[in-house]
């Protein structure tokens, strides 16, 4: 005979579980490698899907890469072209941005402070062309095709 008492969590119902606990079940049993590769429709649309991601930063490239990586060939390729990318960009515009915020730092005490401000809207330009190289590259792929950024540094091989 037990001494739990008959509402133990050794008795719950998965109803009962938290809301998480019920989501990183499903999430795990979805992307384990247990689950088998993914089919020819599913690889395209997550290889699509992690160049696409780069639109809001590095971070879906990484998770697709990470999760999805042993279960398709083109989600692997084509994730790590787009980590590899969005690093890339990540680095170069948070260089570009410390530069220019300097630069427009020291025109500020000058006559040329207008000249500061036009140069404030040149990281905002930049991104717009890293969501335009996204958004051509995820519809690349899903045109059952592969792209490779005009310049990215290779960390992920």
């Amino acid at each position: 005979m037990s001494n739990a008492p008959s509402g133990s969590a050794a008795h719950e119902p998965s109803s009962a579980r938290p809301a998480a606990a019920r989501f990183a079940a499903r999430l795990t049993a979805r992307f384990s490698p247990r689950s088998g590769p993914l089919s020819a429709s599913d690889d395209t649309l997550w290889a699509s899907l992690s160049h696409f991601g780069g639109v809001i930063g590095f971070l879906p490239s990484l998770v697709i890469y990470l999760a999805l990586k042993d279960r398709g060939t083109l989600t692997r390729q084509e994730a790590k072209e787009a980590l590899n990318w969005q690093i890339t960009f990540t680095i170069l515009y948070l260089a570009f941005s410390l530069v220019l915020a300097i630069i427009g730092g020291i025109l500020f005490f000058t006559p040329l402070a207008p000249v500061g401000a036009v140069l404030g809207w040149l990281p905002g330009l930049i991104w717009l062309g890293n969501v335009a190289l996204s958004i051509v590259a995820g519809l690349r792929v899903s045109a059952a095709g592969g792209y490779r950024y005009p310049v990215s540094i290779r960390l992920i091989r």
